[in-house]
């Protein structure tokens, strides 16, 4: 798919869009998503290995890359992470509404894309928590919904920090992750 200039794309148009290739569409614009690198895969992995270890048996779901959030007819993403407690929310596409949780693991080309566009719309569409995982500077910015319906200010956490999560009791650690980049 070339995308024209002028056209605001839909929902419609992501369902129809080539399965080998991924694609968001943020407020009608579409945008192709890179190929993530190991380090990316690693924490990735790593997250997603604590947050389903931690969700089993217990009625949310942790969903990894490539899964579609449709958060609006023209804004669907692919977060890297999404946890979703509501199975109303839920089909075989992925999740049709605002997530619980969603990770973004920061990449060269998304670095814009998920510290702007990303979390205002997340903030928008009411997803409690969100976080922006810097793989090369190891650390974790979190936002958290307040009783606005607003993200507060952001918490950062480092690969020393044990995180806090809207989950009671769980707390995730990047520290197994911290040599990635020391080769």
């Amino acid at each position: 798919m070339q995308p024209e200039p002028s056209k605001k794309y839909t929902y419609a148009d992501y369902l129809s869009l080539d399965e080998t290739e991924r694609w968001e569409i943020i407020d009608g614009v579409p945008y192709m998503q890179a190929t993530p690198s190991r380090i990316h895969q690693e924490f990735s992995g790593e997250l997603f290995r604590q947050f389903a270890n931690y969700l089993k048996d217990k009625p949310c779901k942790v969903y990894p890359a490539p899964f579609t959030v449709k958060l609006s007819e023209s804004t669907i993403v692919e977060p890297d992470i999404t946890i979703v407690c509501d199975e109303n929310k839920l089909n075989d596409i992925g999740c049709m509404g605002s997530p619980d949780m969603v990770i973004e693991i920061l990449s060269p080309s998304s670095r814009k894309k998920d510290n702007v566009y990303k979390l205002n719309k997340y903030e928008q569409a009411g997803v409690k928590e969100y976080w922006i995982v810097d793989p090369e500077e190891k650390y974790v910015t979190v936002y958290k919904l307040d009783e606005k319906v607003k993200y507060g200010r952001p918490c950062s956490y480092t690969e020393k920090d044990k995180i806090p999560t809207i989950f009671n009791g769980l707390k995730i650690s990047l520290s197994g992750l911290q040599t990635i980049n020391e080769k």
